[in-house]
C-alpha cells in the first residue's frame, strides 16, 4: 500500500504521513508556501495550485458567477432600462444604449464545467454621450472585511472570468466602493464570438474603509458600451475618487450594431495577485447551495395558475390575512414583486368561506427579514377565525420578494 507524505514548506518542520490505498507509489506533497502554492515533490517537476489557500470561507464572494440560478426568467426581450432580468444577482445597466435581449444562455466555454452564461444581445442601436451598458453585482460590506480595504494592510484583488463578445478590442472591468472611489482595468477581447479566459488585477486600496454591515459597499461592473461621458478622461487604473470621465476609457462600443452579443460566465474574485497560471480554480457550487445564497436577495414564491402560496386566516368577516415565513433570512426587509388583476389571486376553502376572492394581495408590508404579511383591502366575505387556502388563479400570476440593493 502506497503512502502520501504531507510536509510543511521549507520554513516549516514536521511530516505527516497518511496511507493512500488507491495509489501504487509513495507521493509527497508540500503544504502551501506564502503564495498559496502546493509544491509537488515526487519528481515530475509539476506544481499543484492551492485552490482555497487564500480564500476566507467556503463560499465564493461572487454570487452566481456561473449564471446557474435564474429565478426571475431565462429570457427577457426589448429591454432599454436597468434592472435584474435573468441570472440572479446580476444587475443589467442600460442607459441610452439601445434595446437588448437578456438571456440565461447555454452557450458556454467547452469542457470547463459550466452550463450557463449571461448573454446580452443588441436588438436596436441608440448611442449618445451618456450611454452606459454593462453587467454589475453589488456586495455587502460585512462579507468584504477580509479585503482590509482602507487600511495599511489592504489586499490586492484578482477578478477572472470567461467572456465571448462580437466586438473585439478593449473592454473595461471596474470596481467601485461606497466611498465614491473606483479603479478600472482594461482587458482585450482578441477573437470575435470566441470564448476567452481573462484575468485582471486590481491594486490594493489603503483609503476608503468599507462599513461592516449589510449595505452596498463594493460593486463590480463589466462594461459592454460607454459614451464619451465615461471615456473622455484617463482610465483610473489605480484607486481614486470616482470620476465618470475616467471609468471606461478605451471601451469599444458594443451597442453600435444589432449583430453585437456579449456573453460572460465563470466570474470569480480572489484575494491576492494571480496570473492565469496561478489562479485558483473556479468554485463550482451545487444548485441548491447557490440558490440559497441568492435567495437572501430575491425569493421567487409562485408563478402561474393554481399554485399554492400558503394559509390565509380571517381576522373578521371582511379582512383576510396571509403570512409567509421566509427562508433563508433576507438581506433587509423585502419589497413585494407581484402581478395583480381579476382572478389572479384567490382565497378559498371547504368551510368558513363563501367562495373565492380576487385581488387579495392589495395591502402588503414586511414585518421583518424573515416574514411578510398581506391582507385584502377590497370587499370580502368570510368567517372570522377560519383558515383557508391562498393560491394563484391565473397563468400570469407571479409573486416574489426582493431585498436587492
Amino acid at each position: 500500500m502506497a503512502k502520501v507524505k504531507i510536509q510543511g514548506h521549507a520554513s516549516g518542520t514536521g511530516i505527516l504521513t497518511v496511507t493512500a490505498p488507491n495509489t501504487s507509489s509513495d507521493r509527497t506533497i508540500t503544504l502551501p508556501d506564502a503564495t498559496g502554492t502546493l509544491l509537488n515533490s515526487d519528481g515530475d517537476g509539476s506544481s499543484l495550485t492551492g485552490a482555497n489557500a487564500n480564500r476566507p470561507n467556503a463560499n465564493p464572494i461572487v454570487y452566481n458567477g456561473d449564471m446557474l440560478i435564474a429565478q426571475r426568467s431565462t429570457s427577457e426581450a426589448g429591454k432599454t432600462g436597468s434592472d435584474y432580468y435573468t441570472s440572479d444577482r446580476w444587475h443589467i445597466r442600460i442607459s441610452s444604449g439601445g434595446t437588448w435581449t437578456i438571456t440565461q444562455s447555454t452557450d458556454v466555454p467547452t469542457a470547463e464545467g459550466f452550463t450557463s452564461s449571461l448573454k446580452l444581445d443588441n436588438t436596436a442601436t441608440s448611442t449618445d454621450a451618456a450611454m452606459r451598458v454593462g453587467i454589475r453585482q453589488y456586495w455587502e460590506g460585512q462579507d468584504l472585511q477580509y479585503l482590509k480595504k482602507g487600511t495599511a494592510n489592504a489586499e490586492t484583488i484578482t477578478v477572472a472570468f470567461w467572456v465571448k463578445a462580437t466586438k473585439t478590442g478593449t473592454h473595461i472591468c471596474e470596481l467601485s466602493d461606497s466611498n465614491s472611489r473606483h479603479c478600472a482595468i482594461s482587458y482585450t477581447v482578441s477573437s470575435t464570438n470566441t470564448w476567452e479566459h481573462k484575468v485582471v488585477n486590481f491594486p490594493a486600496d489603503t483609503s476608503g474603509v468599507i462599513d461592516n454591515d449589510n449595505s452596498n459597499e463594493l460593486m463590480i461592473m463589466f462594461f459592454v458600451a460607454a459614451g464619451t461621458d465615461y471615456t473622455s478622461g484617463s482610465l483610473a487604473t489605480t484607486w481614486a475618487t470616482s470620476s465618470d470621465a475616467n471609468r471606461a476609457v478605451g471601451q469599444v462600443n458594443g451597442a453600435d450594431s444589432t449583430s453585437n452579443d456579449f456573453l460572460i460566465t465563470g466570474i470569480q474574485l480572489e484575494v491576492g495577485t494571480y496570473t492565469s497560471a496561478t489562479l485558483p480554480p473556479f468554485q463550482h457550487e451545487s444548485y441548491g447551495a447557490s440558490l440559497t445564497r441568492c435567495q437572501r436577495y430575491y425569493q421567487h414564491i409562485v408563478e402561474g395558475n393554481q399554485k399554492m402560496v400558503g394559509i390565509a386566516t380571517w381576522a373578521n368577516t371582511t379582512q383576510v390575512n396571509m403570512l409567509l415565513e421566509l427562508s433563508p433570512t433576507m438581506r433587509t426587509k423585502p419589497s413585494v414583486d407581484y402581478t395583480t388583476g381579476t382572478d389572479y389571486w384567490t382565497i378559498s376553502g371547504s368551510s368558513g368561506s363563501d367562495g373565492s376572492y380576487d385581488n387579495v394581495i392589495q395591502n402588503s408590508w414586511s414585518t421583518g427579514r424573515n416574514q411578510h404579511l398581506w391582507s385584502n383591502t377590497g370587499t370580502a366575505n368570510g368567517t372570522a377565525g377560519y383558515a383557508n387556502y391562498w393560491f394563484s388563479d391565473n397563468a400570469s400570476a407571479k409573486l416574489a420578494l426582493s431585498a436587492e440593493f
